[in-house]
C-alpha cells in the first residue's frame, strides 16, 4: 500500500443478506466505472455459488475480485482475506477506477476499513495439537470464556466450524483483546460506507422469494450435492459453512425432509439477517455508516463523496 499523495477513495457497500447490496455495487461500478471486492466469507470458496449469492452474470462487463479464490476444503482466514483485499484494492486504484467493496460479512469488512493487525500472528501448533480432539461446542464454550465480546460476533458458520474456532484460540492467546487490535496509523483510503436497509417485513419477504428461486429454479440443492459427490467436500464440512450448505447438507443425508429443510433454513436465513444487522449497528457506533433507502439517493452521494 502506498502512502504517498492524497487519500484514495474507496467505497463499500453493506448489508444482510437479500438486501441488494451486490446489485447497487454493480450498478455504481457501472456509473462510476469502478470494480467489486467481494467481502463474503463463503463467495472466496470455489464451488460455493448459488447458496452463496455468487451469481456472476450479474456483474456483466464489471471486474470482481476475491471470488472463487480459495478450496473449500481449506479454511480461508480473515488474515487472508484482508491481505488480498488490499492488494485487490492497490490494483484497482493503480489503474484509476474506483474500489467498491461488497459485502455482508462484518468481519471481513471491518478488517480492511479498521486496518485490524492480523496477520502478524503465526499459527500455535500447540494449541492445534491440544484442540484437535474436541468438537466445535466446547471450542466455542472457551473461546467465549477467553474473550467473550468477539466470540458473541461470530456468526453460525464460525460457531461450527472447528478449524475456524482453533485459529480464534490461537489469535486470542497471543493478543489483546484478540483478533481487533488495530494496527497504527491510517489507512491511505477515505472510506465512505453505505448500506440498503429494509422495513423487517419486507427483508422477510425477500428472503423468502430468493430462497425459493434458488432451491426450485437456480439447482441449490444440485449444487451441494454435487459438492459432495464429484468434490469430495464432506458433510461435515458443508455443513460448517452454514445456512444453505448445512440444511441442505442434511436434506441429502435425509436427516430431515424436505419441508423440514426448508423451513429450517427460512428461519436460520431470518436469524443470521437479524445478526449482521446487530453487527452493523454496533459498528456503526463508531464509524459512520449511510443508511440509505434507495439506490438514486445512494447515487447522489457516491457522486459528492467523490467530487463529480
Amino acid at each position: 500500500m502506498s502512502n504517498q499523495g492524497q487519500k484514495h477513495k474507496v467505497l463499500v457497500i453493506l448489508g444482510t443478506t437479500a438486501s441488494g447490496k451486490t446489485g447497487l455495487g454493480v450498478a455504481l461500478a457501472r456509473q462510476f466505472d469502478g470494480e467489486i471486492v467481494s467481502a463474503d466469507s463463503r463467495q472466496v470458496y470455489r464451488g460455493l455459488n448459488v447458496g452463496s449469492g455468487k451469481d456472476l452474470q450479474k456483474y456483466g462487463n464489471i471486474k470482481y475480485h476475491l471470488i472463487g479464490i480459495a478450496d473449500p476444503k481449506e479454511i480461508f482466514s480473515v488474515a487472508e482475506y484482508q491481505k488480498k483485499a488490499f492488494a485487490a484494492i492497490d490494483d484497482i486504484l493503480q489503474r484509476g477506477k474506483l474500489p467498491i467493496i461488497v459485502g455482508g460479512s462484518g468481519q471481513y469488512l471491518e478488517a480492511v476499513v479498521e486496518n485490524y493487525q492480523l496477520s502478524d500472528i503465526k499459527p500455535d501448533m500447540a494449541v492445534r495439537a491440544e484442540n484437535e480432539n474436541r468438537d466445535a461446542e466446547e471450542l466455542f464454550a472457551e473461546l467465549k470464556l477467553k474473550n467473550l465480546a468477539f466470540a458473541l460476533k461470530l456468526n453460525n458458520s464460525d460457531k461450527n466450524n472447528k478449524r475456524r474456532l482453533i485459529r480464534y484460540l490461537e489469535v486470542v492467546n497471543h493478543s489483546k483483546p484478540g483478533v481487533q487490535s488495530q494496527k497504527p496509523g491510517a489507512l491511505p483510503y477515505d472510506f465512505l460506507l453505505l448500506s440498503l436497509t429494509w422495513p423487517k417485513e419486507v427483508l422477510a419477504e425477500r428472503i423468502h422469494r430468493r430462497l425459493i428461486e434458488r432451491l426450485e429454479k437456480e439447482g441449490l440443492i444440485q449444487e451441494v450435492s454435487d459438492l459432495n459427490d464429484k468434490t469430495g467436500l464432506s458433510w461435515e464440512r458443508l455443513e460448517s459453512f452454514g445456512l444453505e450448505y448445512k440444511f441442505i447438507a442434511r436434506y441429502l443425508q435425509e436427516k430431515i425432509d424436505y419441508e423440514q429443510m426448508a423451513e429450517l433454513l427460512e428461519r436460520a436465513i431470518n436469524q443470521f439477517a437479524k445478526k449482521q444487522m446487530t453487527w452493523f449497528k454496533r459498528w456503526g457506533k463508531k464509524r459512520k455508516i449511510n443508511w440509505l433507502i434507495d439506490k438514486g439517493e445512494a447515487k447522489k452521494m457516491v457522486k459528492d463523496f467523490l467530487g463529480k
